[in-house]
């Protein structure tokens, strides 16, 4: 798997660097409500949850090997505004708004999506593989 942590760990390098937002670790703190089983189901759980909110085709992009189509913040609020979700989390973890959280999710999202589905879909090896790729996005 040495291969796949080093594009990990590239990946979260180069997230990293391209997020702002208050001094926040978004990329880390993201990753870490995905792999500490905060969200039911994990990655799987979200990408569900997404589409059935309505998201399905931009969340189908992210994990297509082809370009990530957009999302608001306004729309992943939509998804996952609920009290105990994911976007209530992760604004209470960084000490801002929902609005802002959403913003920042909106932007991180769609990366760290694509980043963990390279061959165009979801890892097959269960919630422990994920967890372990989402350890690699963290610890480079």
């Amino acid at each position: 798997m040495g291969l796949l942590d080093n594009l990990l760990g590239a990946a979260t390098q180069s997230l990293g660097q391209q997020a702002g937002g208050g001094g926040q670790n978004w990329v880390a703190l993201i990753s870490g409500l995905l792999a500490n089983g905060s969200l039911q189901g994990g990655l799987p759980g979200l990408v569900q949850q997404l589409q059935a909110s309505g998201l399905g085709e931009q969340v189908q992009s992210w994990i297509s090997t082809g370009a990530n189509q957009a999302v608001s913040g306004e729309q992943l609020a939509g998804a996952l505004g609920g009290a105990g979700g994911l976007l209530a989390q992760l604004a209470q973890q960084a000490g801002v708004s929902h609005a802002e959280a959403g913003d920042q999710l909106s932007q991180l999202l769609p990366q760290i999506i694509d980043r963990l589905t390279p061959n165009g879909q979801l890892p097959a090896g269960g919630l422990g593989d994920i967890a372990g790729m989402l350890g690699g996005l963290l610890s480079r």
